[in-house]
């Protein structure tokens, strides 16, 4: 398989050049993300494990999707695709903006937008990708974070803060 070719930005999220995602991991250069939250229709988030495969943060938990944005895709293009590869969930229009987040030390140096998306599953996962997945309430949710925030990927906590604030 090939390895991902991402587009390095600048301060202002301006593509600069264009590396293999191991380079860019490695340097930690800028570049783009999207977390896509899907609530149920009882409020409950789907929450993803990341698998002990990945590269960053393997076996935290996570939105119900993350991804990187390929050299070229723009953040709506990206949370479509995402959202098949790594739940199953096919999206005929582009879910709900929030906000965005820019990069810095929590989220790897990545410009983040996140979406919000309302659906029950159930889904199915990507084992490269995701070890589990479970639904959890808010409370829930925010009373682990502020426990054990080390249990998440990096830049969850941040996105999660800032969601009960909106």
């Amino acid at each position: 398989m090939n390895e991902e070719i991402f587009d390095v930005v600048d301060e202002n999220n301006c593509v600069i050049k264009q590396l293999p995602r191991s380079e860019v991991h490695r340097l930690g250069l800028r570049h783009r993300s999207v977390h896509l939250l899907v609530f149920n229709s009882k409020g409950e988030l789907f929450l993803q494990k990341r698998s002990m495969k990945k590269d960053c943060s393997p076996g935290t938990w996570d939105s119900s999707v993350s991804g990187h944005l390929d050299s070229g895709e723009d953040y709506d293009e990206c949370v479509i695709r995402e959202s098949k590869e790594e739940i199953g969930l096919v999206l005929n229009s582009v879910p709900e903006k929030l906000f965005n987040i820019d990069a810095c030390e929590d989220t790897g140096q990545e410009f983040v937008w996140v979406y919000r998306h309302e659906a029950e599953g159930p889904f199915t996962l990507d084992s490269e990708e995701i070890s589990e997945g479970n639904w959890f309430a808010p409370i829930i949710i925010s009373e682990w974070v502020e426990k054990s925030p080390e249990e998440f990927e990096a830049s969850f906590p941040l996105i999660w803060r800032r969601l009960q604030t909106q």
